[in-house]
């Protein structure tokens, strides 16, 4: 199968890009991206996926980070639906995974009230990248028997609602995507609704990029575990007794003292 089979003239694929590493798309990630006419991306698509995209392919980012949308969702929905009108092979690349606030399901209606085809290409979610860069598991038998996945993301103005009774039960770990802003709102609310502040949490900072950083501490520190990171850097908070993790071989080796010979 030649690589522009993948993609029929007038289609549209919705691509998970990722946390940012090239080497953690998909093979079907990649060959789809070889296979377009015409990429839009998001801010948060990493520039060594963005190298995969072939010389003479038309590019457009319509990037939203930190409230600064270069494009209005309405506006991305139309470009979509135009480029397809005028039998292009599209591939719109999303960070992440495209089902996982990736706004897909707008696209998806868009382009079906007029007949586009389209598909999606899954991806791996940042949560799922951060506990692999963190030797931790989402979940862990007898511990953490569930995960829930939000998104601290609001307009400006918006008050941060969510359902803090349920996201503070003990037996799961909380994914908060987009939540260094809200952190100490989110420690207090947690608290408040029961939580135990020695919760272990992971704060992971632009996910397996080469300036990847991960900060562990507890919940109770929060806020104070996010005064070093920039507005513009990608942030995940991972919360829970499953992200303590286990430090790998090597990790033990560099922590123990050796005795002098």
């Amino acid at each position: 199968m030649q690589p522009n089979d993948l993609i029929a003239p007038g289609d549209v694929w919705l691509v998970g890009a990722g946390p940012g590493d090239p080497d953690l798309l998909t093979r079907k990630a990649e060959r789809l991206i070889a296979a377009a006419d015409i990429v839009f991306y998001d801010a948060l698509v990493g520039p060594g996926v963005l190298a995969l995209i072939p010389p003479g392919v038309e590019q457009l980012s319509v990037g939203k980070r930190s409230g600064r949308h270069s494009k209005a969702q309405q506006s991305i929905n139309d470009l979509l639906l135009a480029a397809a009108r005028a039998g292009k092979r599209v591939v719109r690349l999303k960070g992440g995974d495209p089902s996982i606030f990736g706004r897909s399901a707008e696209e998806m209606a868009h382009l079906a009230s007029d007949g586009v085809r389209f598909r999606i290409c899954p991806g791996i979610t940042t949560a799922s990248a951060a506990a692999a860069s963190g030797s931790a598991s989402l979940t862990l038998r007898g511990v953490a028997r569930g995960l829930t996945l939000v998104t601290a993301h609001l307009k400006a103005g918006e008050p941060l609602q969510l359902d803090w009774d349920a996201l503070a039960r003990p037996g799961g770990t909380l994914g908060i995507y987009m939540g260094r802003a809200a952190a100490g709102e989110i420690s207090r609310q947690l608290i408040a609704a029961g939580r135990d502040p020695e919760t272990p949490v992971m704060v992971a900072v632009n996910v397996s990029l080469p300036d990847e950083r991960l900060i562990r501490g507890k919940l109770s520190a929060l806020a104070f575990l996010v005064r070093t990171i920039s507005d513009e850097d990608p942030t995940l908070l991972l919360i829970g007794e499953a992200v303590a993790g286990t430090p790998c071989p090597a990790e033990l080796a560099t922590s123990v003292a050796l005795p002098v010979r």
